[in-house]
């Protein structure tokens, strides 16, 4: 058991680190009024749970303009992919063991 909680990244645990990092899963990248609609998060919380992801390297923030409208995109990070699928992967182990 306690080699399972090894696996278990904290970088995870707040539930919209895992929305981001979830949806940038299975998409090439997505931006932050998707993010924030899929969510249901703040602009505010939003801002701060990518940041904190993006200082652990598992996320790329991205910013430019379309138009004259600021865009800021987030991809995942090849090291961010292999951590979440990692995660999740002992929470599965876990919930096995129960």
């Amino acid at each position: 058991m306690k080699n399972i909680l090894q696996h278990i990244n904290k970088a995870f645990d707040h539930r919209i680190r895992l929305g981001i990092m979830s949806i940038l899963m299975v998409n090439e990248y997505a931006d932050f009024t998707t993010l924030k609609e899929l969510l249901g998060v703040t602009d505010g919380n939003l801002a701060s749970h990518a940041k904190a992801l993006e200082s652990e390297e598992y996320i790329m923030i991205e910013k430019q303009f379309i138009g004259k409208k600021p865009n800021t995109r987030y991809i995942a990070t090849k090291d961010g992919r292999k951590a979440f699928k990692d995660h999740i992967d002992a929470l599965e182990k876990l919930i096995q063991k129960s």
